[in-house]
Parts: structure tokens; C-alpha cells; sequence
């Protein structure tokens, strides 16, 4: 709800514990909560910026009205929820298929038709070559200082720059392939070359049951 002009893919899981019937009640009625909770998001925001704007003193609130004004006009796009059987290869396969189709709507995705510079695909190669590296550590962590200077070490990057830089990391963070906070302070310096890193440390602290399992440990 946050990310300007996002689109999500609902995704069912466990559809072998359920009958086929009970799959299409769960679909529709996930999809009506959903609706349900960006109607009420959309009333909320209008009502939140009503009140500022009936305020006494609505100059001592602009920031906050722009705020929410900028969040009320981010589009977010609920695309069909997807259900399927992660035990079945067919199905994985049937919902990379989706995926892969929806990433191809330039409607949805109008930057699929973005060309870009080569020097973004340079980069894009580079990084994957040291993120595969022996030197690489398993958590791909990197100094964003430090990766510029890896990078320009390499005769056809010799003159890429920061700016240049955080460029292309903005564009690979958006494709998945590196993860950078640039918006968080204490790692806007930092960028991870190995994001299924975060992923596995994510699935050990954020986990069903975590406070118990702690609690249970003498």
C-alpha cells in the first residue's frame, strides 16, 4: 500500500487440503477482503485529510496533508488470486507461467519497454560475477564505497561514478537481483549482493510460535 503504483499477486497455497468447492468460496472471499480493506483504506486516508483540512490551523498540518494526499493517489493494482499446490511441480510451474505473463503487461509494467543503457547491463554482469566470486562472503553484504571501487577496477567500468552507480542499484534492487535500503540510514551504505541471505535470516527470526520457542528456553 506503500510502494507508488504496485501491483500484487494473491497467492493460495494448500490446495490439496481443501475440496474443490471450498477453493472457490476461500478465492472469493480473500478477494472480497481484500476489496473490503482498500475501501476502507481509501476512506480512511479521505478522512484523515478532511479533518486537516477542517482544522483550525491547517498551515501547521501541510506536511502531513501532503503526505497523505501522496498516498492517496498511488494506484495499487490487485491482480486474481492465484491457488495452487506447492507439492505439485505442475502447479509451480502454472504460476511462474502467471507471473511471467502479468510481468509482460506493459499496462502493468510499463518500464518493460524501458531500453537501457549498456552500462546498466554491464553492471548488472559485474555484480553477479563478484556476488559469485570465492571472495564473496556468504552473506553478500557489501560497502557501497567498496563495490564502486570493485567496479571500477574493471577497464570497461573505469569511469562509472556514484551517482551513475546508485542509478543502476535502484533499478536492480526493483528486478530483485540485489537488495539496497538507500532509504534507511544505517544501510544506505551497504547494499546485499545475495538477497536469498536476507531471506533465510528473515525465516529464522520471523517465524510462527518465535516468542514461545524463546520463552521455552530455560
Amino acid at each position: 500500500m506503500r510502494v507508488p503504483n504496485s501491483v500484487v499477486l494473491p497467492v493460495g497455497t494448500h490446495v490439496d487440503c481443501c475440496k474443490e468447492q471450498e477453493v472457490a468460496e476461500k478465492t472469493h472471499d480473500i478477494m472480497a477482503r481484500i476489496a473490503a480493506m482498500l475501501a476502507e483504506r481509501k476512506s480512511n486516508l479521505a478522512h484523515f485529510i478532511d479533518n486537516l483540512e477542517g482544522s483550525e490551523e491547517p498551515k501547521f498540518y501541510v506536511d502531513q496533508w501532503e503526505r497523505l494526499k501522496e498516498m492517496e493517489s498511488r494506484t495499487l493494482t490487485i491482480l486474481n488470486l492465484v491457488a495452487v499446490n506447492c507439492m505439485d511441480h505442475r502447479d509451480i510451474r502454472k504460476l511462474e507461467a502467471i507471473i511471467l505473463k502479468h510481468v509482460k503487461n506493459e499496462e502493468l509494467f510499463p518500464e518493460v519497454v524501458r531500453v537501457l543503457p549498456p552500462v546498466y547491463r554491464q553492471v548488472e554482469a559485474a555484480i553477479v560475477d563478484i556476488a559469485q566470486s570465492e571472495e564473496m562472503a556468504d552473506h553478500g553484504m557489501m560497502d557501497l564505497q567498496y563495490l564502486l571501487t570493485k567496479l571500477s577496477q574493471r577497464e570497461h567500468l573505469a569511469s562509472l561514478d556514484r551517482e551513475l552507480l546508485q542509478d543502476i542499484l535502484r533499478y536492480l534492487h526493483r528486478i530483485g537481483l540485489v537488495v539496497w535500503y538507500e532509504e534507511i540510514k544505517h544501510l544506505e551504505s551497504t547494499v546485499f549482493l545475495q538477497p536469498t541471505f536476507l531471506i533465510t535470516m528473515f525465516k529464522l527470526l520471523v517465524r510462527h510460535h518465535l516468542v514461545q520457542q524463546l520463552e521455552s528456553i530455560s
